[in-house]
């Protein structure tokens, strides 16, 4: 069965979108976990390509890199493993040529460096120097939980420096409504504060209104 994957003038739409904003718009979800964080300087968005393997093991996300279309993010799970590597500057290589937008791995890389000098969006749990077995067993483009979140395969993943979010497929044109909104109401707010409306009016009745003030 072909994976859904969203119109790539939908994905465009959410490049450079915040990472807060995003998680704000969905509700404060569908956001990783702090464990998750940028390595290389870069960022990413991009649709989900998911893969799932055995503590230890990378053979899944070699074979990722060559069925991943371009923009694709690759996103994975180690079931736990955060000592060895599944990824690091030489299949940075690979994933730069092939057109990939970025990975996201619960669990480690490495050759930070080289990454961030290839100029390669690497988000990760941990980052070790040990290397993985390319034995297998492992899945592709099968529902995962990646920084504590669940990803599908072909939800939009967006990571900056504050982390990563994934926005459900189905719920994407919504999202993008709600952050319109949301970075609307932030414009105004930023100019009431710059013309002297400094503090929020509304926190001080929330206060009275709790008794914690008069």
């Amino acid at each position: 069965m072909e994976t859904p994957r969203p119109e790539p003038a939908l994905v465009a739409q959410f490049s450079g979108l915040a990472t807060p904003n995003l998680a704000d718009a969905m509700g404060r979800f569908h956001f990783m976990d702090p464990g998750i964080q940028m390595r290389s300087g870069q960022g990413l968005c991009g649709p989900a390509l998911t893969v799932i393997t055995r503590p230890g093991d990378n053979l899944m996300v070699h074979k990722a890199l060559e069925i991943a279309r371009p923009g694709d993010v690759i996103v994975v799970n180690t079931c736990g493993n955060t000592t060895t590597a599944v990824f690091g500057e030489l299949m940075g290589h690979s994933a730069k040529e092939a057109g990939i937008a970025g990975l996201v791995v619960d669990g480690a890389v490495r050759d930070t460096v080289g990454l961030a000098e290839l100029g390669f969006a690497a988000f990760s749990r941990s980052v070790s120097a040990g290397a993985c077995d390319k034995d297998g067993p492992g899945e592709i483009n099968v529902p995962i939980s990646c920084g504590n979140t669940v990803v599908m395969p072909g939800d939009i993943v967006v990571g900056d420096a504050d982390g990563v979010v994934v926005v459900p497929l189905a719920e994407a044109e919504q999202v993008l409504a709600f952050v319109r909104e949301l970075q609307e109401h932030e414009k105004k707010r930023i100019a009431e504060i710059h013309s002297g409306k400094v503090f929020k009016g509304e926190i001080n009745e929330t206060l009275r209104a709790r008794g914690v003030i008069t």
